[in-house]
């Protein structure tokens, strides 16, 4: 399903020949067309930088997003998708690569025990207040290969082991090659009633260190085939 898009976005590397700032609208084209046989609409931003997806995926209203980073920890650009789930309000669960967590863990900690820090900065991402709120969980058929990447917190054990089932944990593992290495921060989370992911996006010609036009890019292909495994059926 993802893999026109995928060869779509490798594309969007600025060529070494175009003038600094330059982006044509004719780079965005193939996955303006896919989206339109995939029933999503298309669009970009102002700057014709960051472009934005939108449909439905299992009847639920969904949305994917490449563009500016919204957390400080993420570099470059930023994958993004959400869908609206119809769920309690008060389900949560967050599921978040380990090195992401012991980073913010210890941004918290020097945070707090900072003598001149009086007050918590209101500003902070939900995501630290979590590592605060909530324990980490786990449970025995869980993959070690996922247990090894990845933490999951959340205040209702059930609810994540209901959340998170044999496909989407793959859809967590099973990236395209070259896939995203276990520092690269990741986050997919139950809150307020949908369902989120959040990325780094690193495009292919720094991951290969050349600027083959068909390279896999697994920050869209594989961002959007668990994004899609994050929204339950029915």
């Amino acid at each position: 399903m993802f893999d026109r898009i995928r060869k779509a976005f490798s594309k969007q590397g600025k060529d070494p020949g175009e003038a600094a700032g330059t982006n044509s609208q004719m780079a965005h084209g193939p996955v303006s067309e896919w989206a339109g046989t995939q029933g999503f609409a298309f669009s970009t931003d102002l700057a014709g930088q960051g472009i934005a997806l939108d449909g439905k995926v299992r009847g639920k209203p969904w949305r994917l997003q490449l563009g500016r980073p919204s957390r400080k920890y993420i570099f470059g650009e930023e994958v993004r998708a959400r869908a609206e789930l119809d769920l309690p309000e008060d389900v949560a669960v967050l599921v978040m690569n380990r090195p992401l967590r012991d980073a913010l863990e210890k941004q918290a900690y020097e945070m707090y025990t900072d003598p001149l820090q009086t007050s918590t900065d209101p500003n902070l991402p939900e995501e630290m207040r979590w590592l605060a709120m909530f324990d980490e969980v786990g449970w025995e058929t869980l993959p070690q290969d996922f247990t090894d990447r990845y933490a999951i917190l959340t205040d209702n054990r059930d609810t994540a082991v209901g959340w998170l089932n044999a496909a989407l944990i793959r859809a967590t593992l099973d990236w395209p090659v070259p896939g995203p290495g276990p520092q690269v921060p990741f986050m997919m989370l139950l809150l307020r009633g949908k369902a989120y992911l959040r990325m780094e996006y690193t495009p292919p010609e720094q991951v290969l260190g050349i600027g083959e036009p068909d390279a896999a890019l697994p920050g869209a292909q594989g961002a959007g085939a668990t994004a899609s495994h994050a929204i339950p059926n029915g």
